[in-house]
């Protein structure tokens, strides 16, 4: 349930949801980038099997591990996409949700400029920023995004926001779609699904070729998400007291 509009700016609490955001927001973009960074001077630079099921691995472990650290304090949204279809669904308020998502690319930022701090010049690379692959148009990429993003906020209504969900589980399937996502689309669009782990590493490292993708696609995908469960999926109380 949602509270007044404007409440939450007076509600401790609700910073310290804030602060849990971008304390986990700025640890996964450092964790993610790295594992871009690392792999790279693992394997020369080259996007081979090996360097993919890394990153792909990194990206899902490092969600589900910063998903079950906070999923009891704001929920572990470490995504403005995820936030947004949670406002859509009226979730959690709209003010909370701006807390969140302004909490979440402040991490971000943070997290990719200290990655940049640690990373040798020779192999920073683009730090982890997103780009689409070799033969990919913008609208391919846009519809890559759309669809994993609705994968991604798909498994968490599913499993974390449905009380018939995985409980105490949920993070560990959140992880696992994070993980596949990413086996499929980091040649084809490095992966987005999450406006922050886009935008960080494109302030860090001014990459921002087709940057827009990687917001309108993920809340076009998350959006979609969110009201399939709320209209079409979410248990309805009935004559058996079921919902």
């Amino acid at each position: 349930m949602t509270t007044k509009a404007g409440s939450d700016l007076f509600n401790v609490e609700a910073w310290q949801h804030s602060l849990a955001e971008f304390i986990v927001t700025l640890l996964f973009i450092f964790i993610g980038g790295g594992a871009v960074v690392a792999s790279g001077i693992a394997s020369g630079g080259a996007l081979d099997t090996g360097r993919l099921v890394a990153i792909a691995l990194a990206h899902g472990l490092a969600i589900a591990l910063l998903v079950f650290a906070t999923a009891n304090v704001s929920g572990g949204h470490i995504n403005p996409a995820v936030t947004f279809s949670m406002v859509v669904t009226r979730k959690i308020s709209m003010t909370k949700g701006a807390m969140y998502v302004a909490a979440q690319l402040t991490g971000a930022i943070i997290g990719a400029l200290l990655l940049m701090v640690v990373s040798p010049d020779a192999v920073e690379g683009n730090l982890g920023a997103h780009g689409l692959g070799n033969g990919i148009t913008a609208a391919m990429g846009l519809l890559v995004e759309i669809i994993l993003t609705f994968v991604l906020v798909f498994t968490v209504f599913m499993t974390a926001v449905d009380r018939r969900g995985a409980g105490n589980l949920a993070p560990l399937a959140i992880g696992f779609s994070i993980l596949v996502i990413h086996l499929v689309a980091v040649p084809l669009t490095g992966a987005g699904v999450n406006p922050a782990r886009s935008l960080g590493p494109a302030v860090a490292a001014g990459a921002w070729a087709d940057h827009w993708i990687y917001w309108v696609g993920p809340l076009i995908g998350a959006t979609l998400a969110g009201l399939v469960h709320q209209f079409l999926l979410s248990p309805r109380k009935g004559k058996n007291g079921t919902g």
